[in-house]
């Protein structure tokens, strides 16, 4: 398959043309990624649902807990790597070789030590099936391999990363069904099939993205100084994947683990919800990155978060007064997390201005700000979850999430006028209120026509 030329590469345009095709780039690379995105979701919501019904409530809600876990490993093993080898090779394709060799190594590293707290964690902790977690734990590993997917991050070409994603999401439920069909009913042993898909994606990616790999080999290794710079995006990525599943300690020690399974299949839907936002944030960075060089950064962070935040609440503040039916769709007993997923997708609208605002101020090379937005928002919801859980269950562990993306946003917008970066849309920066105003307005209008299911969000 043919890749797109890289920008860097392309002849010289007028600004505001060269501005308007790098949206439509980024536009067409998130449409991919969010294509592949409902393609994963609906494998993973399909495995999900055939799981509540054979598993135990106890069993599944386990299942669901190792699952979050696995995603905080897969931050802790990425430690930033990801976002440095864009930063550091967007604009200079040449220094790819030292580059991937660094982060490779740090990568490797850190998945073994997340093998070491995952794994060996499960059976400190007498887990049942600890051996099948710990066999799972090791996939995070082969995120090694994805680094080399990095030429085609570069190129704003993401037909290759997400063709493989598809695959992998299929094979992983896949191997669901086939441990369905002969009857398993250990947990951890649905952790290792879904584990091996994800694996299988990472191999792919890297026999794929081999022959766009420059030949020479980097003839040094110069990962200090790449760990140096990663180290604060990869705790700041760690901090928002944790403010994102911590919740799970809170609710399986103080609720139990089938309220955790309830609570969990709405955070996969508030997971599905913020796809768009992400991915969007993510396909930026090269032209985030371009546009802070230019002076530009403040214009082009609104002019793809103004609409993307409007959009968002438009469309979430309609579904919510749906939960019930929706969760109903995994078991009548579901339907008692609608009150927290209303408040998830009420937070999953403000991640929408939060992811933008956050991949502009890493645009910044401010990574030192980054991670202090992303703590404070940690700490919050830590503070947040300990005091609402006891008292309200999984719906204080939902409305700490939603004060905590809240707090991202404010602080992200702060970082960035600290940054330089103080006309955030300029005379048009009263477009960022679109997304509560329409969320708002759709939230009413939803709940007239469905004034039955309102009550459960």
């Amino acid at each position: 398959m043919s890749v797109e030329p890289t920008i860097v590469d392309e002849p010289a345009v007028p600004r505001e043309t060269e501005g308007v095709r790098l949206l439509q780039r980024v536009f067409g690379g998130t449409s991919l990624l969010v294509l592949g995105r409902i393609w994963g979701s609906a494998c993973t919501f399909l495995a999900l649902w055939l799981l509540a019904d054979q598993l135990a409530g106890e069993d599944f809600g386990r299942y669901t807990f190792y699952l979050a876990a696995f995603m905080l490993l897969d931050s802790f093993v990425d430690c930033g790597t990801g976002s440095i080898a864009v930063q550091r090779t967007a604009d200079a394709p040449g220094r790819i070789p030292e580059v991937l060799a660094a982060t490779r190594r740090i990568r490797g590293v850190a998945g073994l030590l997340g093998v070491v707290l995952v794994g060996g964690g499960a059976f400190v902790a007498g887990e049942p099936g600890a051996g099948w977690i710990l066999l799972a734990s090791l996939y995070p590993v082969s995120h090694v391999l994805e680094l080399s997917a990095t030429v085609f991050r570069n190129r704003i070409a993401w037909g290759v990363p997400v063709a493989v994603r598809a695959f992998a999401s299929t094979a992983s439920l896949g191997a669901v069904l086939l441990l369905l069909a002969l009857d398993v009913r250990e947990p951890g042993i649905y952790l290792c099939g879904v584990a091996g898909g994800s694996a299988s994606a990472n191999l792919l990616l890297h026999l794929a993205s081999r022959r766009h790999l420059p030949r020479e080999r980097a003839r040094e290794v110069p990962w200090r100084p790449i760990l140096a710079a990663a180290a604060p995006l990869g705790l700041a990525g760690l901090c928002q994947q944790t403010y994102f599943y911590v919740d799970n300690l809170f609710v399986r020690a103080l609720v139990g683990e089938v309220p955790l399974g309830h609570y969990n299949v709405g955070v996969r839907l508030m997971s599905v919800s913020i796809m768009v936002g992400v991915y969007a944030a993510l396909v930026a960075l090269p032209w985030f990155k371009r546009e802070a060089a230019a002076g530009e950064l403040g214009p082009a962070i609104a002019r793809l978060g103004q609409p993307l935040f409007a959009a968002a609440g438009l469309l979430l503040g309609l579904v919510v007064p749906w939960g019930a039916a929706l969760l109903r769709l995994f078991g009548e007993d579901f339907a008692s997390a609608a009150p927290s997923l209303g408040w998830l997708l009420a937070a999953a609208a403000l991640v929408y201005p939060g992811a933008t605002l956050m991949t502009g101020l890493v645009a910044t090379g401010r990574t030192g700000l980054v991670l202090a937005v992303a703590a404070t928002g940690l700490a919050l919801n830590l503070v947040g979850n300990a005091a609402l859980v006891p008292r309200l269950g999984i719906e204080g562990a939902a409305i700490a999430t939603f004060a905590t993306e809240g707090a991202v946003v404010l602080g992200a917008g702060w970082a960035l006028a600290a940054s330089g970066v103080r006309s955030l849309g300029g005379g048009a920066a009263w477009r960022w209120a679109g997304g509560p105003l329409l969320f708002g307005g759709a939230l009413l209008l939803s709940s007239l026509w469905a004034p039955e299911l309102a009550g459960g969000g």
